[in-house]
């Protein structure tokens, strides 16, 4: 009885986080299409370093991390705060910071206007 409630209990928490998720799923694919969250973009101090996808990090090039999706993928990302966006393709993974669903090169940061800030409320949609 012990073990089924506590099964019960975990599985409900795990309904309710998942609920909580901002993203579309397809679930014949379990991927997402769409999310919203914080993005924030890679220090210079990276520059040069290899990425998860053995490429190096160049912060003039249009890349970002995530945590699942598939290197290569390319995404749009939409500043919430201010509707520019910009296309990025996924090379690395992360980011590793509670809260953020995307690392951004400098390069990409600046388009969306979010240098200053540091992060920004971003919707990120998979173009493939």
């Amino acid at each position: 009885m012990k073990t089924w409630l506590a099964g019960l209990s975990l599985a409900s928490v795990a309904l309710f986080l998942g609920g909580c998720a901002s993203h579309s799923a397809d679930p014949g694919q379990g991927a997402y299409t769409a999310q919203q969250g914080q993005a924030a973009y890679y220090s210079d101090a990276y520059q040069g370093n290899r990425t998860a996808n053995g490429e190096r990090y160049d912060r003039n090039a249009l890349t970002a991390a995530h945590r699942s999706l598939p290197f290569g993928t390319r995404v749009n990302v939409t500043n919430l705060n201010n509707g520019r966006n910009v296309t990025v393709r996924i090379n690395d993974r992360g980011p590793f910071t509670r809260g953020r669903i995307i690392d951004l090169s400098r390069r990409a940061a600046q388009q969306l206007g979010m240098i200053r800030s540091g992060t920004a409320p971003v919707r990120v949609i998979v173009l493939n």
